[in-house]
């Protein structure tokens, strides 16, 4: 504990040194931000607003917007405070808090995308039986069973890095905290904390993509069975959600599953997931659903009236 102690701070290195990149990326991630938060504040708002917008699928859309639009809280607004200030540093437990905030809601994330996957699968394979299924009782149940399980995932690691040694080094090179980057800086061999990482995030990034790319697949198989309308509808819905998955799975899945290590791709990797995915979930999910678009219509040109 004492040990812990000496180091109260970590210094950020951030994306680049140079003062006009910095500039740059202020401009850049600022205006992300906001798309963000507009698009993904839109849609909560749309959905609980929207009397159109009762079906299960808008119920998990609007949480994955909401849980979107925290994640990237979690991240941005210190990333502006590290662009503009020459000083970069983060507390000890502001740095982990950062870690476990963005993995309680990114492992909930994950676990919504799966709920979403089933949502789809009971509405396209078992339409006659879809609401008694996924009546409210059962779509709140999975949504708190999502939250727990990244709650889970989140704490299962925390007091293994919680409790190390950090005696020495306190620079980080990256633009947040996370688990790789913290651990090397510890005055301890971190090795068999390093397996724990990549048992607790990578497999399941591993585990939960291949579920989500089979189910999606049988979803996809049971096309034939419907109207060229209702696969074209299908088409459609399952088309934005594969995307975001493959966009949330694939950086995750490379930066945790491989051996404990931390790489230069690594920080652009991260700007992928904890900025853009965010900012492009609310676009691909409204752009490619014209209830949604409709409804969005509706419901603020009745605002503005």
């Amino acid at each position: 504990m004492e040990l812990r102690n000496n180091v109260t701070e970590f210094i950020l290195l951030g994306l680049t040194q140079s003062p006009r990149g910095q500039k740059v990326l202020f401009v850049m991630f600022f205006l992300i931000y906001m798309v963000t938060m507009v698009g993904n504040l839109l849609i909560v708002v749309t959905v609980v607003v929207s009397p159109t917008l009762n079906a299960p699928m808008y119920f998990f859309l609007g949480y994955l917007s909401f849980m979107d639009a925290v994640y990237s809280t979690t991240v941005t607004p210190n990333m502006f405070i590290d662009l503009l200030y020459e000083k970069k540093t983060i507390s000890f437990k502001a740095c982990i808090t950062q870690i476990f905030i963005g993995h309680l809601v990114g492992g909930a994330e994950v676990l919504l995308l799966v709920v979403m996957a089933y949502d789809r699968y009971v509405a396209i394979c078992k339409p006659l039986h879809y609401m008694t299924i996924m009546n409210q009782r059962v779509c709140v149940l999975l949504l708190l069973l999502a939250w727990v399980g990244g709650f889970v995932h989140s704490t299962v690691q925390l007091p293994f890095v919680y409790n190390l040694p950090f005696c020495g080094p306190n620079i980080i090179d990256h633009f947040i905290c996370d688990m790789y980057p913290l651990i090397k800086l510890a005055c301890t061999d971190t090795y068999v904390i390093g397996l724990i990482v990549v048992a607790n995030d990578g497999a399941i990034c591993m585990v939960i993509f291949i579920l989500l790319l089979i189910s999606y697949g049988v979803i996809l198989h049971s096309l034939k069975n419907l109207s060229q309308e209702g696969r074209r509808k299908a088409l459609s819905t399952c088309g934005s959600h594969i995307t975001v998955v493959v966009l949330y799975f694939v950086p995750c899945i490379f930066m945790y599953v491989r051996p404990p290590s931390t790489l230069p791709i690594d920080k652009s990797l991260s700007v992928f997931y904890t900025v853009i995915t965010p900012m492009l979930n609310p676009l691909i999910y409204t752009l490619r659903n014209a209830e949604m678009k409709n409804a969005m219509k509706k419901a603020w040109i009745t605002k503005c009236k």
